[in-house]
């Protein structure tokens, strides 16, 4: 293994475990997405490593980033939506007040 690819796979960690402790510690809904944002960014990072020290000549790699992007701009776009509905009908985005959302 090569200084480089280590050096991404700590970096994608990293994100990977900040992005955890964010969602798991947080009660705001924006801070959560933000968290999720940094443990999808995590695994892009490891995915992009892994591609271009295994399969660099193979474009399923970059398609799966591609994948990963578009998820991850959905979910915020989802999630901002959602954020924006609560905070216009209660006043508040904090995830303890949101127990009568349940289906």
């Amino acid at each position: 293994m090569t200084a480089a690819l280590i050096a991404a796979l700590v970096t994608g960690a990293a994100l990977f475990g900040v992005g955890l402790y964010g969602a798991l510690s947080q009660t705001n809904l924006v801070m959560i997405m933000m968290g999720v944002e940094l443990i999808l960014a995590g695994a892009l990072v490891n995915l992009a490593a892994f591609w271009r020290f295994l399969h660099p000549g193979a474009y399923a790699g970059q398609m799966f980033v591609l994948i990963v992007m578009t998820v991850m701009a959905l979910e915020m776009a989802v999630g901002f939506g959602v954020a924006t509905a609560r905070f216009r009908a209660k006043g508040s985005v904090e995830m303890e007040e949101a127990g009568e959302l349940k289906g």
